[in-house]
């Protein structure tokens, strides 16, 4: 059986009821259910083979709305937060708001004053959305092409920076380090393991840090950060007084150098 996420963030959880947050889909997401945990919860995988359980009321089962959203054609957003609009004018009431990284269905595109294009949401209502907001689904092969793969992940990770840290988030609203990184992978086609390790089956591996690039992943104990060239990498950390998405450098004269990240390093990872 199969699902879509139907409100703007799921949260998940590793049991019910549980208050720490384990992971988040976002809207118009396709999940597996794997079965029903009883009081409105169930299990879950994620597209890119993650396990959790979630409150069903976040989700909708219609085999209608899953076959009219297998054709549809997807927008992902790209914007941080985005409003949908009844009409195509700011004036208008707000449906909902969504998330970077949220699918909508592209309808029609922008042909009215001020760029809306009209947009599907899952449930079959029709709104606009700003187009400028809006992306393609990234090809699942565009990490054939190394060079620009990286420099996307890269510049995708760099547009949450200063977000504050979440633990399970993957938004804009609130974001981990594994969020950070996985996200940045996903919103370019690729999936890799939610949380800060490198297991079999999934596509990054180990590599020398020596032959580190721009995107290749820093691994510590409980957390993962991104290499993005000039001794740089961005990561999202609780730590306080950073208390989110920053930069720090590997070069100990930089101010911007954290001396105890790199004793606590356990391996490099990359897709390549």
């Amino acid at each position: 059986m199969q699902a879509l996420v139907n409100d703007p963030i799921a949260p998940l959880y590793e049991k019910v009821n549980d208050q720490t947050l384990d992971d988040e889909a976002l809207y118009g997401m396709r999940l597996d259910i794997i079965e029903e945990a009883g009081g409105g919860w169930a299990r879950i995988k994620t597209p890119y083979r993650y396990e959790s359980l979630v409150e069903t009321k976040h989700l909708l089962t219609s085999k209608d709305a899953l076959d009219s959203w297998e054709k549809a054609e997807k927008k992902v957003v790209q914007k941080a937060y985005a409003d949908v609009m009844d009409i195509p004018k700011v004036q208008g009431r707000r449906m909902i708001s969504l998330t970077r990284g949220a699918l909508v269905s592209l309808l029609e595109p922008a042909n009215t004053p001020g760029g809306w294009a009209k947009i599907g949401l899952c449930d079959g209502r029709e709104g606009y959305m700003k187009e400028k907001f809006l992306s393609g689904v990234q090809p699942s092969d565009l990490y054939l092409n190394e060079c620009l793969f990286r420099t996307k992940v890269v510049e995708t990770a760099l547009t949450y920076l200063g977000t504050q840290y979440r633990w399970g988030g993957k938004t804009p609203l609130g974001i981990d380090c594994s969020g950070l990184c996985s996200m940045s992978y996903w919103l370019n086609g690729v999936a890799i393991y939610r949380n800060a390790s490198m297991p079999e089956g999934y596509p990054v591996h180990e590599i020398p840090f020596d032959s580190k690039k721009p995107g290749d992943l820093f691994f510590y104990p409980g957390h993962v950060a991104m290499y993005i060239g000039n001794d740089l990498y961005i990561h999202s950390t609780a730590r306080d007084g950073d208390d989110g998405v920053v930069i720090n450098s590997l070069d100990p004269s930089d101010g911007r150098y954290r001396g105890d990240l790199p004793k606590m390093l356990i391996g490099v990872g990359s897709i390549y």
